[in-house]
């Protein structure tokens, strides 16, 4: 099968194409036919050596037809969504014409939508619903604060929680973003700063923040919310660098709660996939309920051009891959 490969670490001239042998069949696994697979800065990091583990084919998520299934949980020819379970990681991941996936991080997802726009749902909103209504619990009419909005993580989140009666607050570090977070139901827009705690509307009242600026703006979540709420880490726009000497008893909010999500959970014990409701986003996008198309689309041949645009930070959204 033909398979993208990272050959040394660095830039996207380091993903090159290679034959490789097809997965064989194990039981408890899946083997997928891959048809598209959705792009995320996780694969980015790995390309540069940035990640504790990169497997030598990169990719975390995944849609397609079931090749194989040993095990019976899915029937061969359905169409399933993948994501985790050590892919791209610990084990060859999507970027590949076939890969092998526990069977605990597939779920189908039947649905008439084309293979690029299913491309879109799996990681972006598998994580940001269990951040939102796992670790936030969310309600409607409480508020909730976006950092990072129009990433894809943030555009997914934000579809979600506007989906689910909740009232938004989005960040963007460019203002002429803005009018994007609007029409995506954010009620208030603000530009990302470290320091957003002050001055901004609602300091103190906020019920919940998904940080996915990371660790060199999370403190000052807290700072965002009434006593009570609670703040979610769950990306690292900012970068990776962890925060220098860190103190909770001088440096974090009083009466506050702190999670973090990491999708590489999902299949765990605790964290069984099946708990997101995968197959009714896909029911809630085609109906046109929540816009979760892509912003843009590339070929499988076009993976260095594809990551030279997520490196830019200029994808403005989820880019998907097709084969």
């Amino acid at each position: 099968m033909r398979a993208i490969v990272i050959e040394g670490f660095g830039g996207p001239e380091h993903l090159v194409y290679r034959d490789l042998p097809e997965p064989e069949p194990v039981s408890g696994q899946v083997v997928i036919e891959v048809k598209a697979f959705g792009l995320n800065h996780a694969e980015m990091h790995m390309r540069r050596g940035e990640w504790a583990e990169a497997a030598p084919v990169s990719g975390i998520e995944c849609v397609g037809i079931v090749a194989a299934c040993p095990g019976g949980e899915f029937p061969v020819g359905a169409k399933v969504a993948a994501l985790m379970g050590g892919l791209g990681r610990t084990i060859n991941g999507s970027y590949a014409e076939y890969t092998r996936v526990p069977a605990t991080n597939v779920a189908l997802i039947e649905s008439d939508l084309s293979w690029a726009e299913l491309a879109a749902i799996p990681e972006t909103y598998a994580t940001a619903w269990t951040c939102l209504f796992r670790n936030l619990e969310v309600t409607a009419g409480q508020t909730l604060v976006v950092r990072g909005g129009t990433s894809s993580f943030g555009q997914a989140a934000i579809n979600l929680a506007v989906d689910a009666g909740v009232r938004v607050t989005a960040t963007t570090r460019h203002a002429d973003r803005f009018a994007m977070l609007a029409a995506l139901g954010a009620e208030h827009m603000e530009v990302e700063r470290p320091d957003l705690s002050h001055g901004m509307a609602g300091t103190g009242e906020v019920d919940a923040v998904l940080d996915l600026v990371g660790n060199s703006t999370i403190l000052d979540s807290l700072d965002l919310l009434r006593r009570g709420g609670r703040a979610c880490l769950a990306g690292w726009l900012g970068g990776l660098a962890p925060i220098r000497d860190f103190n909770p008893l001088l440096q974090m909010a009083s009466g506050v709660y702190l999670t973090f999500f990491g999708s590489f959970v999902f299949g765990k014990p605790g964290f069984p996939l099946s708990d997101v409701p995968l197959q009714e986003i896909a029911e809630k996008v085609a109906a046109g309920r929540l816009p979760a198309k892509p912003s843009r689309v590339f070929r499988f041949d076009e993976i260095r051009e594809a990551h030279a645009v997520m490196e830019s930070g200029e994808a403005r959204g989820k880019m998907v891959v097709v084969r």
